[in-house]
């Protein structure tokens, strides 16, 4: 059961979430006619803005592990996805993030912005084949330019323990770009839940596994990318859950 205190917690970090987002969104706009460089800068304080309210609002603290594997340059890397905090804190350690997000996301006002000025990909899921061959090209276009391209294989955020399914786009640009694939996985689910408003305290891990080398057949890249991101996330969980 929830504590007031709890709630109320989580509510005012809600409202430093999207109010940082609109006022620091709003307030840095003119530097979307700057620079691509420039708008990922605001992206970047945005992010640091948040995590530092998670800690002291909600209690979350954010530590990153396995930096010894962390990508500098360009790079494909597959993510557990948890939480929305995974698609934040990853701007703050790696030096040219590049999502592969919903095309929806583009229209949303202040986060829309800079994603599409700072030339994420997004992606039509109903369009399934074309949308697939699309994202493989700009893909390969941001690779060039030395960018981290970020997926989720699962697709969308999964509750804590859930056995999701790993879609097939993640081996689509494995195969395409022939790079390794680095790999992160996450316990931020269970501070900061998949679905609904409320945040826990606790020490939220990112870490960066030993990248899958290039190469691989499809078959034994989705299941290695699966087993390891689930089991090394799984023991994130079970520590935590034992401090």
């Amino acid at each position: 059961m929830t504590s007031l205190v709890t709630r109320v917690r989580s509510l005012l970090f809600i409202l430093w979430l999207y109010g940082s987002m609109a006022l620091i969104g709003l307030g840095f706009s003119p530097l979307l006619l700057v620079s691509q460089a420039a708008s990922m800068w605001v992206i970047r304080l945005w992010a640091h803005t948040v995590l530092f309210g998670a800690r002291w609002i909600v209690g979350i603290k954010v530590e990153f592990r396995g930096l010894e594997h962390r990508p500098a340059g360009a790079a494909l890397v597959a993510g557990k996805h948890l939480s929305m905090l995974d698609t934040i804190a990853p701007f703050t350690i790696l030096p040219h993030t590049c999502y592969v997000l919903k095309q929806s996301l583009i229209y949303m006002p202040f986060l829309g912005w800079y994603a599409a000025r700072t030339r994420m990909v997004p992606i039509r899921r109903e369009d399934a084949a074309k949308a697939l061959k699309g994202m493989v090209t700009r893909c390969r276009d941001r690779l060039k330019a030395g960018r981290q391209i970020v997926i989720f294989p699962e697709g969308t955020r999964a509750e804590v323990g859930q056995d999701s399914d790993y879609k097939p786009g993640v081996a689509a640009l494995y195969r395409d770009l022939d790079v390794p694939c680095h790999l992160l996985a996450t316990n931020s689910g269970q501070f900061w839940p998949a679905h609904g408003i409320d945040r826990k305290p606790g020490t939220v891990v990112f870490e960066f596994l030993p990248p899958l080398p290039a190469g691989l057949k499809r078959g034994e890249l989705m299941k290695e990318m699966k087993a390891q991101l689930d089991a090394a996330s799984n023991l994130l969980i079970e520590q935590n859950a034992k401090v």
